[in-house]
């Protein structure tokens, strides 16, 4: 063992056609943005239900946008962390030996985008896109950042009210993003599920269904999550410490198999 993960899951990403990394809030919070769930996180001066929900938005439109606002300016100030910057390390690797490399994520902030992610799948939306709840035009962040707690924001076009374009309590997730990731589970040779309690469903069955199909699943989390015990592995520990070591063991166990199919 080597820094919490085994042998067998760093032979497995050198061996791999397509890794899928699913990625929950435990990932941005090591970049200072508090969770949900955590004491004094973002809920904590609000119940859910007053912020995250179609209802809430249509009877207090002031009130959510400007505390999206507030959120947008808290992630934006964030930067990526060391475990953000070493997914996008592993994908820029697959990508260049002509493999496969997916990111899914139930995040909203956009960190994974700015660590140099690329085929990411939002599964929750982005806090960096607003849109007309009526006409469903883009709206721009110049429009959103008008909102204050006497005026809401409305489009410049028809006038409906403009919200983030993220997933609130009883909306559907986005159908592409969940075809996408559910083609990503079924073919990804390695799952590993970083930074989520795998509690909120139907997310949290992706890591799952990967395994169901064949793949080797790993978690990287600070405390075994709600799936801990249906995967073949649970490391402890942040992921801005875990991945880079485990990037490493990765690169070199890629070159040994390349100098042994070089001498054979």
């Amino acid at each position: 063992m080597s820094k919490g993960f085994s042998d067998i899951l760093v032979q497995r990403l050198a061996r791999a056609r397509l890794v899928m990394v699913f990625t929950g809030a435990g990932v941005s919070a090591e970049s200072g943005i508090a969770t949900f769930r955590d004491p004094g996180g973002m809920w904590s001066k609000f119940k859910p239900e007053e912020l995250a929900n179609v209802n809430a938005f249509l009877n207090n439109p002031s009130l959510v946008q400007t505390w999206y606002k507030e959120r947008k300016r808290v992630v934006t100030e964030a930067e990526p962390n060391a475990g953000h910057l070493a997914i996008a390390a592993f994908e820029r690797d697959f990508l260049e030996r002509g493999l496969e490399f997916a990111v899914v994520t139930q995040n909203v902030d956009n960190l994974h985008q700015r660590a140099g992610s690329k085929n990411v799948i939002e599964l929750h939306g982005n806090l960096a896109r607003n849109y007309c709840y009526e006409c469903k035009r883009d709206a721009s962040d110049e429009e959103m950042n008008t909102a204050s707690d006497d005026e809401p924001v409305h489009c410049v076009q028809c006038s409906g009210l403009v919200r983030p374009d993220v997933v609130w309590f009883g909306e559907q997730l986005p159908y592409q993003s969940i075809e996408d990731a559910v083609d990503a589970a079924r073919r990804a040779s390695v799952c590993l599920c970083i930074g989520t309690s795998a509690v909120v469903y139907p997310a949290a069955q992706i890591p799952l269904m990967a395994g169901e199909e064949g793949a080797y699943v790993a978690e990287i989390n600070i405390e075994p999550s709600a799936i801990a015990y249906q995967i073949d592995e649970s490391i402890q520990g942040k992921s801005g410490e875990v991945l880079p070591a485990l990037f490493e063991a990765y690169k070199e166990a890629v070159l040994s198999s390349n100098q042994s199919i070089n001498l054979n």
